[in-house]
């Protein structure tokens, strides 16, 4: 609307200056039947009409370059990136420049052990210029030897690690710019640089982080593990199911595989003794395995 109102002026004091160019036109000739016969009167009028015409298009056209400003500085603000080795890219300048903070969250459980060895050396040289990095991964990485070495890595660096049973979706803060992920297989991304965008993010990463538990490093063996974090999946299950969402979903938010949740989800069944989910449901509501 106001892209309108600013054509619509500068079609407006066109209009203007046409209507008076006309009157005083009509003016002359009422009262001068032979002004068009006297060349330099008519210059001068025409050079004056020009002139305000020239002025009128100067200033609506500064106000549009003032408009188009506003919404390119807004528009930077938050940048739309596709592809994965774009996003890369762009998440590795970023990280070049940090000075102060890295903060990730990675949900979907463990990582090939390849991507946490060219992970560890930047997280060696951001700790080794005083950079604080901190990252939240899923209770599930904590059964994954190769995750569970690199963390031990980067905690003796001076990295901070905590796991949760689930929360959002992959996130990452590098100072004052957070990336988050645009599509459900995350090959587009969102870089948000709008300082109450990313203070929002930081804060859900703060509390999410708040309710997380440290990565264990005690000799840490599955039985172990299971022992600590089994209870709260387990719980996260069962109210993911009560809700209705589908295994797929289910465990994708767990970050174990389709498998893993069946294998749980007949374990439950088989504490509560009952055949079918459907019982399993049932007992559930009269308040029974809880």
């Amino acid at each position: 609307m106001e892209k309108e109102g600013k054509w619509e002026g500068l079609t407006t004091g066109l209009a203007t200056v046409g209507d008076e160019m006309g009157t005083e036109s009509r003016g002359r000739h009422a009262d001068q039947p032979n002004a068009l016969t006297k060349p330099e009167e008519f210059a001068r009028q025409m050079a004056k009409h020009l002139t305000d015409l020239s002025k009128l298009v100067d200033e609506q056209a500064s106000r549009l370059r003032d408009v188009s400003h506003t919404a390119t500085s807004r528009n930077s603000d938050v940048r739309e990136i596709h592809g994965l080795s774009t996003i890369a890219q762009a998440i590795d300048d970023a990280l070049s420049g940090s000075r102060r903070e890295i903060l990730t969250a990675q949900p979907d459980g463990p990582r090939p052990r390849e991507v946490l060895d060219d992970a560890l050396e930047s997280v060696r040289r951001h700790l080794a210029a005083g950079v604080v990095m901190r990252t939240l991964y899923q209770h599930t990485t904590r059964f994954d030897e190769a995750t569970k070495e690199y963390v031990q890595k980067a905690i003796s660096l001076g990295a901070s690690v905590r796991t949760l049973d689930e929360f959002f979706d992959r996130l990452i803060i590098v100072d004052d710019v957070a990336f988050i992920a645009a599509n459900a297989d995350r090959t587009s991304a969102v870089a948000v640089s709008e300082p109450a965008v990313v203070g929002f993010l930081r804060d859900m990463f703060n509390r999410s982080w708040d309710r997380a538990k440290p990565f264990p490093f005690v000799p840490n063996y599955a039985a172990m593990a299971a022992k600590e974090v089994m209870p709260a999946m387990r719980d996260s299950i069962k109210r993911l199911l009560i809700n209705g969402y589908p295994d797929k979903q289910i465990a994708r938010r767990l970050g174990i595989s389709e498998r893993s949740l069946q294998s749980h989800i007949a374990t439950m069944k088989r504490e509560l003794e009952a055949h079918n989910r459907m019982q399993m449901g049932y007992l559930w509501g009269r308040g029974e395995g809880r």
